[in-house]
């Protein structure tokens, strides 16, 4: 069956020079974005009850934006003043930049990699005696524990931002040849937006392995993939199921 609309589960572009509206353009698409899953701050009422004393910790790891964002307004909510000493240990050089929100960066010691957390653990070791706090999601790739585990890190793993379903019900009456999912609580959030969704003729795409087990986990028919040798990206997938099926 032809394509003729999308929905995209992640946030709308925010370059007008994305693939996605070349897509769109290329092949007379309707595409929309609508985030099926959003981030919620765990109060620090909440966190004060897991004992956790950011003052004991002498390093923090940052993977993200958004645990930067949450580990200071935890520290405001507590009142508690970050010292100067405080080392940061960032997923990436433009995570490490985001800081400056914050802190005043050249006056403290702020060290990152090149986006992978194995390269980063690799910067730490000439930080070993250091006690680290990460801040994290509820979920999050288990591999950041093991590899710091692994490697002998002294570490406090503390969860100060949930990913929680977004509410979708304005879109029970809406539409659409295909849905994009990037990660399995985009899949979770269908279930509980819509319990008694039948697939039908509506094309599913995803992005990564763990979202393609979530799809068929669900019951669900995954009918478009990404990544893959022939098509890297998920504009490539759809681009390419489009022409198939023109």
């Amino acid at each position: 069956m032809k394509v003729k609309s999308i929905l995209v589960s992640q946030p709308e572009p925010s370059t007008a020079k994305s693939p996605y509206f070349e897509l769109a353009e290329k092949n007379s698409l309707k595409i929309d974005f609508r985030p099926f899953i959003q981030i919620e701050g765990v109060p620090a009422k909440e966190f004060r009850q897991t004992r956790i004393q950011i003052l004991e910790h002498t390093a923090v790891i940052f993977t993200s934006r958004t645990a930067i964002d949450h580990f200071f307004r935890v520290a405001q909510e507590l009142r508690i003043t970050v010292p100067d000493s405080m080392k940061y240990f960032c997923i990436s050089e433009a995570t490490a930049f985001y800081l400056q929100k914050y802190i005043v960066y050249r006056k403290r010691k702020i060290f990152y990699a090149n986006g992978r957390f194995t390269d980063l653990v690799t910067v730490m070791k000439k930080h070993k005696a250091e006690t680290f706090l990460v801040p994290l999601s509820d979920i999050h790739k288990q591999d950041i524990p093991t590899l710091l585990e692994k490697e002998g890190y002294s570490y406090t793993k503390a969860i100060l931002y949930r990913t929680v379903s977004a509410d979708l019900s304005d879109l029970a009456d809406i539409k659409y040849d295909v849905l994009v999912f990037f990660s399995p609580s985009g899949i979770k959030s269908l279930h509980q937006n819509f319990p008694g969704f039948e697939q039908n003729s509506t094309r599913i795409a995803c992005f990564g392995p763990a979202t393609a087990k979530a799809v068929r986990d669900a019951g669900l028919r995954l009918d478009i993939e990404a990544p893959t040798a022939l098509a890297p990206s998920m504009t490539m997938a759809l681009d390419q199921y489009i022409k198939k099926n023109k």
